[in-house]
């Protein structure tokens, strides 16, 4: 009795999961139609999910192409998760999905035409790959079924599609660049030449100090009372020019930016101590 009953169960067992995994979805009433806007010539065929159709259908510029099916979930009329025709270019393989309008019964419809297609389909040497693709939710086995081929026609009267494939991140060709040369001073005759002419306007500044009263009798006047303010702010200006002098032969600007800001600094504090000297001894009528 206990064995009856253990063989019983195995077999219920072994039952429901024969029919588990028998569930797959599939679909009935597949059609296929080409419906031809001038000549009138359209074509219908049937469709199953087991054998694809023999012929490729072809799909002319004004024409549209009409499929119709029932998805069935286990034999049973179902709306699945997933309604989907496939089209696939054989050569690159790339693929399109079009997703169908299905009822809650199954019932989808679609419909397809040149403005729908990507322009790599429009210029395939070869027929397109048709697929249909059902998927829901739960132990269901999905379907992804080979139904038929379809050969894209182009109006002779029109201008053929072209298509240029898409620059892809890949090997390049070797690139040498040409970068610009670096700058570089001014040829050594011009800077000389320049050179002699501020050093004979010296002799000038100097004869015209003097004539226009350069008071230097005063040197050892303003020495004694500010030595250290006079001597930083003089020593402030022959730094400033020896670091335009040093931007001039070797440094850059980056080089020479922090130095002039330090020296810079030196001159407007010292440069006021000394210079308010000046003034102390003009207000004293000494100048």
């Amino acid at each position: 009795m206990r064995l009856t009953r253990s063989i019983a169960s195995a077999l219920l067992l072994f039952s429901a999961g024969v029919a588990q995994a028998a569930s797959a979805w599939s679909f009935d009433d597949g059609s296929l139609q080409v419906v031809a806007k001038k000549s009138g010539d359209n074509v219908k065929e049937k469709l199953n999910s087991k054998t694809p159709l023999a012929n490729p259908v072809t799909l002319g510029s004004l024409d549209t192409l009409k499929l119709g099916l029932t998805a069935k979930d286990n034999g049973n009329g179902k709306r699945p998760h997933q309604a989907f025709l496939v089209l696939q270019e054989q050569d690159s393989g790339l693929e399109a999905p079009f997703p169908m309008m299905v009822k809650e019964n199954g019932k989808a419809v679609l419909q397809i035409t040149h403005k729908d297609l990507p322009m790599q389909f429009l210029v395939a040497k070869k027929p397109l790959k048709a697929s249909i693709v059902l998927a829901s939710f739960g132990a269901s086995q999905g379907l992804n079924a080979p139904a038929f081929e379809v050969k894209i026609g182009i109006d002779p009267n029109a201008p053929a599609p072209t298509y240029e494939k898409p620059l892809r991140y890949g090997k390049q060709p070797e690139i040498h660049h040409i970068f610009r040369p670096d700058p570089k001073s001014p040829p050594k005759v011009v800077s000389l030449f320049f050179t002699l002419l501020v050093v004979a306007a010296l002799p000038a500044l100097l004869i015209g100090w003097a004539i226009l009263g350069g008071n230097v009798k005063h040197l050892s006047t303003a020495l004694s009372r500010a030595p250290l303010s006079h001597a930083t702010f003089f020593g402030s200006i022959v730094a400033m020019e020896f670091v335009f002098f040093l931007y001039y032969t070797t440094w850059n600007l980056f080089q020479v930016l922090p130095v002039m800001a330090a020296v810079a600094a030196v001159t407007v504090l010292s440069g006021t101590k000394a210079l308010g000297e000046v003034q102390a001894r003009r207000l004293a009528g000494d100048r």
